[in-house]
């Protein structure tokens, strides 16, 4: 009887306090992932499809919509955003912004990546959909287009909500897709700095980052805590040494120093066992294609992005690169238009396809000019 009290004990001790192992990692949270950003492929994973509540990990979609924005055109850094009613009654972590007084752009960027505020996330949302509803329909489309299966936003914020829910994997798919941004950085790693709100502008907040990786984690980037009572402790955590960028995901931890510790623990495995090598880098000429009645007679083929591969260190690989591409190409052409691609293979097996784009715009020949070369060809034989 005694025998069978203690197997229940320990049984117990376990369901509440699981510890799942993977080699010389082990996590104790709800759900962990490690993806290499430059690839995206995993590295570790535990329980990475979970749906789990994010916390304030959902303004990396708030973020991510921000500087897509930005980059379209659609807004610029100075632009002065009028706060609403409703963005201002935001709870939680926030600036404490006034409804009816203006803010920069920027300033709420700041405040999104720095405090993690909750009012300045509405106020960008509404800035760029017009409504907080157009935001959050926004907001989906996009995790849609992105491959994140499992889920599905309620606000731009991450306070609790029905029906507000992601996964790890998917938090990394965003991550690396906000990461692509490198000017965000700037903001994401800023330990503390000072806005001024209200009305009046009165009222000077002190913003200091919820994330302490920035200070005592060597080349960390980024990129969002949140934390509330259904979602537990959450990070995505992302560090950078030599050409090897990782993301760390932790979602449901049940301390704020473990959520640290655990995406600690993540980074220094991938930093201690892989290596990233670059294959090529964006804008290189990898191959040149004839066009067929056009001005010139072939057009440069360039990388549209870096590629890289992710090995074991030690493990150098046998990596081949195959072009796939059309033997001739009519014209015309615009710069950037895709014409082919690069395919990588390591030890026999494909690991990434990269778009081979167009150098250059290329216009179609003239009559004149084609009756030129066809003379040519005719008294040269070739």
């Amino acid at each position: 009887m005694k025998k069978k009290c203690i197997s229940i004990f320990l049984v117990m001790i376990i369901i509440l306090n699981p510890l799942v192992s993977f080699g010389e990692l082990n996590v104790t949270s709800k759900a962990a992932l490690l993806m290499d950003y430059s690839t995206g492929e995993v590295i570790f994973s535990y329980n990475e499809h979970e749906k789990l509540p994010p916390a304030s990990i959902t303004k990396i979609m708030t973020l991510l919509l921000t500087m897509e924005a930005i980059e379209n055109g659609k807004l610029n850094l100075d632009d002065k955003v009028v706060i609403s009613e409703y963005a201002a009654s935001m709870g939680g972590t926030q600036v404490y912004l006034e409804p009816g007084e203006t803010q920069t752009v920027e300033n709420l960027i700041k405040a999104v990546s720095i405090r993690s505020a909750n009012d300045a996330a509405v106020a960008l949302g509404e800035a760029i959909s017009g409504t907080n509803e157009g935001f959050i329909k926004l907001m989906n489309e996009r995790a849609k287009s992105l491959g994140m299966n499992n889920t599905h936003f309620s606000n731009a914020s991450g306070l609790p909500s029905e029906n507000h829910y992601t996964t790890a994997y998917d938090i990394a798919l965003m991550s690396r897709e906000l990461l692509k941004y490198e000017g965000l950085q700037k903001y994401l790693t800023t330990y503390m700095e000072e806005i001024v709100v209200g009305k009046n502008k009165d009222d000077t907040q002190v913003m200091v980052n919820t994330n302490k990786l920035i200070r005592d984690y060597d080349g960390t980037t980024g990129i969002k805590t949140g934390s509330t009572n259904a979602a537990g402790y959450c990070l995505s955590a992302s560090a950078k040494r030599g050409d090897l960028q990782l993301i760390a995901v932790i979602l449901g931890a049940q301390t704020s120093a473990i959520r640290f510790n655990e995406a600690k623990k993540l980074l220094d495995y991938g930093f201690a066992n892989y290596d990233s090598i670059k294959i090529g880098k964006k804008g290189e000429v990898i191959t040149s294609v004839p066009i067929e009645k056009s001005k010139q007679l072939s057009v440069d083929l360039v990388l549209e992005r870096d590629a890289f591969a992710l090995l074991p260190k030690g493990n150098k690989g046998n990596i081949n690169k195959e072009v796939s591409c059309k033997e001739f190409i009519k014209s015309p052409i615009q710069k950037g238009e895709v014409l082919g691609e690069l395919v990588i293979l390591l030890d026999g097996n494909e690991i990434d396809r990269v778009n081979l784009v167009a150098k250059n715009d290329v216009e179609s020949a003239g009559f004149v000019l084609l009756l030129k070369r066809t003379v040519q060809s005719f008294l040269t034989g070739k």
